[in-house]
């Protein structure tokens, strides 16, 4: 009897190694390893936004009959209350539109101008006597006029359907009465109430109890950004850029030595630009382009089209290699172009072209690159919100929200309820590089969204949040659905990396790589894999990075219905009708 229960756990054991296959194949119902849960699908309407409150927002609208355009803009406002950690009306927005009418999409650049008060020689003095090498981010300095609220009006003007009034109907509601915090989304904000709680304004009194971040399952209110929610509702955007909002803010920002006056929301203005794109293996694949990084996805794309991926494998040694060394050459170019427009012209034809990407493509061999230009990164960590809509009449928003550093600034003008963005820290002070600061100049952004065509159609809306990840996020989902046939929940769920250690558009010089960067793993990867990659000389981290969140919505024109995704690491939620 001894031999025989010592002998059960070695049988057993015994067993489970033999059948290991087999587990590995049905631990989830579609038996395909990248996948936590299955896609969401509907006919008449999809959002999918990294709250599920917000989603819920967003896809009320759509069942009052709303469209998507409605939705996006009632889904972004619930999500800058619900979310104050990464977005608010304080900051910018990108959207890019498709408009099922028209049979077009259209993109929209919201993001706001420096002071056009502040010349480039008197913020030289003012950093010099701050004995500041740089913009410094919860500085006054770093504030710009914020955009977003400008590109709600926009869309609503052009795309809208149903009255802001109804729109804003659910986010005020959940400002006034409350809603639960989630998990993730404490853990940041009491982190910022660490960091900025000595801020001038009204910080601690807006977004605290007690002097203390509300944590998980505690109801929120704020009953200020309610009332500006209302003013916005009943008057506008006259009530933020030429009312009593902009008064306010003119007012707060004299009494504590701010540099944004009442002129400088006078002035703003959004602007509808040519969305920019390339074709890869059949798909057309755009984003915004300007002042922010999404042409970087386009290059990368170009590079990498010049290998078959597809036989490679997913996150195999070699295609690991190639898209790391796809983004050193992008993000060099990133670095040296990415400007606004307005003040420099941006070789677009030249930067998106198959040769141009032919002759990078010769750059890359069988080790990792070290002759890079490069700099201090600034931009690795980025707070922002991502979120996509899509309703019965076939149009779709891929929209992106941002206060750049988690909560901001930390300036809070009593009464409004929001806090102000540091976008202005990413302004370089070189004076001969396109970023430049000057008076009323858009600064580099890192947010954009994402959209891909098929065949002249509607085919996929999508993005993911994350400072300097969000290209390679951009690149990872559509290599992942395109070459290695993921749907777009797998494509999200599915090992990500990242590579830190490219020159920044903020750079006052261009310097040498000394090393190779570092390409950061996350956990799930075969360590052989990172054996291999090292062996080629790249300096390989497992985690010690932020790989964004995602949502995603693809449409089927064939039956009629819509797929949903969402970011599984944290607290998104794809949802329909």
């Amino acid at each position: 009897m001894k031999f025989v229960l010592s002998s059960i756990p070695v049988l057993f054991i015994s067993i489970l190694l033999i059948a290991e296959p087999l587990f590995a194949q049905i631990d989830r119902e579609t038996g395909k390893p990248f996948a936590t849960r299955s896609e969401i699908i509907a006919q008449r309407g999809m959002v999918a936004t990294s709250h599920p409150l917000a989603t819920q927002a967003g896809l009320d609208v759509l069942r009052r009959g709303g469209n998507a355009i409605d939705a996006a803009i009632a889904a972004n406002a619930a999500m800058g209350l619900m979310e104050p950690t990464g977005n608010g009306i304080g900051g910018d927005l990108f959207a890019l539109i498709w408009h099922e009418e028209s049979g077009q999409i259209y993109a929209l650049n919201a993001s706001g101008r420096s002071p056009l008060g502040l010349s480039y020689e008197r913020l030289m003095g003012i950093l010099e006597e701050k004995e500041a090498g740089s913009i410094p981010p919860y500085d006054l300095l770093s504030v710009s006029v914020p955009g977003a609220v400008d590109g709600w009006f926009e869309m609503h003007e052009r795309f809208g359907s149903m009255p802001m009034t109804d729109i804003l109907s659910e986010p005020i509601y959940y400002a006034e009465e409350g809603f639960p915090v989630t998990e993730a989304i404490s853990t940041g904000w009491q982190r910022s109430v660490n960091f900025l709680q000595n801020q001038p304004g009204a910080f601690m009194e807006t977004f605290t109890t007690d002097g203390k971040a509300p944590g998980k399952g505690d109801v929120f209110r704020n009953p200020d950004l309610g009332n500006t929610f209302r003013l916005l509702a009943e008057e506008g955007r006259d009530a933020f850029y030429r009312g009593e909002i902009a008064l306010n803010i003119d007012i707060w920002m004299q009494e504590n030595g701010g540099y944004l006056r009442f002129e400088d929301f006078d002035y703003h203005t959004s602007e509808w630009v040519d969305p920019i794109s390339v074709n890869y293996r059949g798909y057309d694949i755009y984003q915004i382009g300007g002042n922010n990084q999404g042409t970087a996805v386009l290059q990368m794309l170009n590079i990498l089209e010049g290998y078959d991926l597809s036989a490679k494998g997913f996150a195999s040694e070699e295609t690991l290699h190639l898209m790391t060394e796809a983004k050193k050459l992008a993000y060099e170019d990133r670095a040296k172009h990415y400007a606004d427009p307005d003040f420099y012209h941006i070789p677009m034809e030249r930067l998106l072209s198959k040769e141009y990407a032919a002759e990078r493509r010769a750059h890359i061999g069988d080790r990792a690159m070290r002759d890079i230009a490069t700099g201090v990164d600034v931009m690795e960590d980025g707070d922002t919100i991502y979120l996509t809509t899509a309703d019965q009449f076939g149009n779709m928003v891929s929209l992106i929200q941002s206060n750049f550093r988690g909560m901001g600034t930390g300036f809070v003008v009593p009464g409004t309820g929001f806090s102000f963005q540091n976008r202005g820290e990413l302004f370089s002070l070189d004076p001969d590089h396109p970023n430049v600061y000057a008076p009323g100049k858009r600064p580099f952004h890192t947010i954009i969204p994402g959209f891909a065509m098929k065949d002249g159609r509607p085919w996929f809306s999508f993005g993911n949040m994350g400072g300097a990840y969000q290209p390679v996020g951009h690149l990872s989902i559509i290599t992942n659905v395109i070459d290695f046939g993921m749907n777009i929940q797998e494509a999200g769920d599915a090992l990500r990396w990242m590579h830190a250690g490219s020159t920044e558009p903020t750079d006052t010089a261009a310097s040498q790589l000394t090393g190779t960067g570092i390409l950061h793993l996350e956990s799930s990867i075969d360590y052989e894999t990172v054996r291999a990659l090292r062996a080629r000389g790249h300096t390989v981290r497992i985690g010690e990075q932020f790989f964004g969140r995602y949502q995603g919505i693809m449409r089927d024109h064939e039956r009629g219905i819509y797929f949903g995704a969402s970011e599984s690491r944290v607290d998104g939620q794809a949802a329909g009708y």
